[in-house]
């Protein structure tokens, strides 16, 4: 919006220039996310303690985490707010891209309020039967890949980066809204599988979203997507500042939800950050690399995966203590801020080889 108002009138007022810089409305779209979670969430927590909107526990859980019960939960909500309001400051709003990601957080968001909401109001622990959830999660999966593969410019529509390739692109052509929708589908279950901890996710997702907001820049830049041999996408760096906003928001909602937590984000929050992180890498052709950027997400969900397969061949026995891993952890031993923190540091770790798989090759 600011872009929209302002930017035009660099002629009278020279400083408006700075609104034509992707890294000038980054940084202040990140301010302004931190500083509305900040200056809101407190007014936000009481109003959802209130509301009695407090987390149900689920009985098989590690015991530590029966003492969480009745924390305020659907806390995803003022990071979308956030991030909303954020891009809609910052952004080009001409630009298809921010649309579709602004689609991706509310449609998302909206199923994880209804999914936290039979939680906590409804008495189902469980929330939403997991076909619902996977059949909305589908559709919109479903209906993102159709819009892009019909109505995406240029020669790459259906086509994305190999990563360790040089000079080489997957063409998935009718197949596209297919991989689309297993991309949006698994980054969105993947976050929501890892929102177990206090600070595991979000922290996570503040990584996730550097990652992806430095890699929109190089995407959307003709230069540098040229010397890194990337698909170059035009107007892609706009997704840079919608990165920006998620990480501000992270970091925001990450003052109250650090061990022990004041407030849960939810399936609001879990749901909707992953799918957004996959629209994200879809928007930019970067889809593969996700598996990297979010490698914590995907070792998170394998091991959950193997653990019912594993129960399955052997007639009842458990390959890990406990699935997701973060669980396994706890029933070792190890305090819940120790495994955040550790795997916070995987995923820094996860980030840098992503990074740096730009120029291996």
């Amino acid at each position: 919006m600011l872009y929209w108002l302002l930017y035009p009138l660099k002629d009278v007022f020279g400083p408006f220039r700075l609104f034509g810089y992707i890294t000038f409305r980054s940084a202040y779209a990140a301010v302004v996310a931190i500083l509305i979670v900040l200056i809101f969430g407190p007014r936000f927590i009481t109003f959802l303690k209130k509301k009695s909107a407090g987390q149900r526990i689920r009985s098989e859980v590690p015991e530590s985490h029966h003492m969480k019960e009745g924390t305020p939960s659907m806390g995803g909500f003022i990071i979308l707010l956030s991030i909303l309001v954020a891009s809609l400051l910052f952004c080009d709003l001409n630009n298809q891209n921010i649309i579709i990601l602004f689609s991706a957080t509310i449609w998302f968001g909206l199923l994880g309020i209804w999914d936290d909401y039979i939680k906590i109001y409804k008495n189902k622990p469980r929330g939403l039967s997991i076909k619902t959830k996977l059949v909305l999660q589908i559709v919109y999966g479903i209906g993102l890949g159709l819009f892009l593969y019909f109505f995406s410019p240029g020669e790459y529509a259906t086509k994305t980066n190999l990563i360790f390739v040089k000079n080489y692109v997957i063409n998935f052509g009718i197949l596209y809204p297919l991989f689309v929708t297993l991309v949006v589908v698994g980054s969105s279950n993947g976050v929501n599988l890892t929102d177990g901890l206090d600070g595991l996710a979000v922290g996570l997702i503040g990584i996730a979203a550097v990652a992806y907001a430095a890699l929109a820049y190089a995407c959307g830049h003709v230069v540098i997507s040229d010397y890194l041999n990337i698909i170059f996408i035009t107007n892609g760096g706009e997704v840079t500042v919608y990165c920006a906003s998620i990480l501000g928001a992270s970091l925001g909602f990450l003052w109250f939800n650090t061990h022990p937590a004041q407030v849960f984000m939810g399936d609001t929050g879990a749901l909707s950050l992953g799918a957004i992180i996959g629209t994200a890498a879809i928007l930019i052709k970067q889809e593969i690399l996700l598996v990297l950027v979010g490698g914590v997400f995907v070792i998170e969900a394998l091991s959950v995966l193997l653990q019912v397969i594993y129960f399955h061949r052997t007639g009842g026995k458990r390959l890990f203590r406990m699935a997701p891993l973060h669980h396994h952890y706890e029933l070792k031993g190890l305090t819940e801020p120790k495994i955040v923190v550790r795997f916070w540091i995987i995923g820094i770790i996860f980030l840098m080889f992503a990074l740096s798989t730009l120029k291996i090759r």
